[in-house]
């Protein structure tokens, strides 16, 4: 095939070479139609070619090779999250997903990671992101229990969620309920994953206790609300604006709570009769685990789920009442809590009470504008999310 190029004033006598890739060698034995061009400049291509079709190949590294992505290139700001339009697609491994992502979630482990204060740090240059949800494109040979076209979510990449495609360990994947929407679907893993390991896996909240949901209006908050409700466990639950008080009694809570109001730990202790609740979800340990321990009921379980510095207490404060302080890192659990966390979060898509809260939707080239968000908003009101 012969190409000619003419050239208006801006080639100055220079010969400009151009490669066409062609996805079929034998001219007239592939389908084309405006709606097959369409598709494939959407996908990587694995349909171009017809199965009866005797001179077609593999078209895959031919219609789409690389992809939109932000790359990290030094630990710094949000303004180190660039887009770039030529990372390579990534290849899936044996036990991995390929995954076109339609949405990804922002989380503030996002921004500890992309600022270099995390302690396991990426190698540079790398995308960010641990949160998506999309279609299947590609399976490894070991895969078995996803195939291609499947919508899932996942809460843990290998190769970063903030792009057009990424791979991802069978292990980390859920199936996506019909009735759950993409931009929902990026807020399901990290938040509710968390949420729930910290109340039912570390807390072992149980029906007929009491829970406090210190900071409920965010993603893992709004995603604790949730599941807490669904286990017969009253929720109280706090905010840092009237609107995010309304989020939090309109996502189920019983009781809400200001708590930038002078007084709302007694309005708290007054809600549960002066015992204190059962157990306490902190998303800030640095700002609340003294107030946590004044408030814990005897032989309470405090679990911390966010710090953002070092803080101070008293030992002696955990020895009155017997209670217990406890972390949560979602990323070491083992095989069987990752087995009950799919099964409840699959069983709260089947019966309706999982439900994320989408906060705000940016897209890809907004990456730095959700980092800043998420860190400095006074009153988070559910997830932000990257639609792609």
């Amino acid at each position: 095939m012969t190409l000619y190029l003419s050239c208006a004033g801006s080639c100055h006598g220079k010969i400009v070479s151009i490669v066409i890739l062609l996805a079929c060698l034998v001219p007239g034995t592939c389908q084309h139609s405006s709606d097959s061009e369409s598709e494939d400049a959407d996908s990587l291509g694995d349909n171009h070619c017809h199965t009866s079709d005797q001179g077609c190949m593999s078209s895959r590294s031919f219609v789409r090779a690389v992809m939109r992505a932000i790359r990290v290139t030094e630990f710094g700001g949000p303004e180190v999250l660039k887009v770039q339009t030529d990372v390579p697609i990534p290849q899936p491994k044996a036990s991995e997903v390929l995954i076109k992502v339609s949405a990804a979630g922002i989380n503030p482990v996002d921004t500890y990671i992309r600022s270099g204060v995390y302690a396991a740090k990426p190698s540079l240059p790398y995308t960010p992101g641990m949160d998506v949800s999309g279609v299947v494109q590609e399976v490894g040979a070991d895969v078995k229990k996803f195939q291609k076209g499947d919508r899932v979510y996942s809460m843990r990449t290998s190769t970063g969620a903030y792009a057009e495609f990424a791979t991802v360990e069978e292990k980390y994947i859920g199936h996506l309920g019909d009735a759950i929407t993409f931009e929902q679907g990026a807020g399901i893993g990290v938040p509710y994953y968390t949420a729930y390991r910290a109340l039912i896996l570390r807390g072992g909240a149980r029906p007929g206790e009491t829970v406090l949901v210190h900071g409920a209006s965010g993603g893992v908050g709004s995603a604790a609300v949730q599941i807490a409700k669904s286990r017969g466990i009253r929720v109280l639950g706090t905010a840092g604006s009237a609107e995010g008080m309304e989020a939090i009694k309109k996502n189920g809570a019983d009781v809400v709570f200001n708590h930038r109001e002078e007084g709302y730990i007694q309005k708290i202790m007054d809600a549960t009769g002066g015992e204190g609740p059962d157990v306490i979800l902190e998303m800030l340990a640095n700002i609340n685990l003294e107030k946590d321990l004044g408030m814990i009921k005897l032989r309470g379980r405090i679990v911390n789920i966010g710090s953002r510095g070092p803080t101070e207490i008293n030992p002696r404060a955990t020895m009155g009442k017997e209670c217990t302080i406890t972390g949560v890192m979602l990323m070491i659990s083992g095989d069987a809590d990752w087995k009950e966390m799919h099964a409840a979060m699959e069983s709260g898509m089947s019966q309706g009470w999982l439900r994320p809260v989408v906060g705000k939707e940016f897209p890809l080239e907004k990456a730095a504008e959700t980092h800043e968000l998420i860190m400095n908003t006074k009153s988070a009101q559910g997830n932000i999310v990257l639609k792609l």
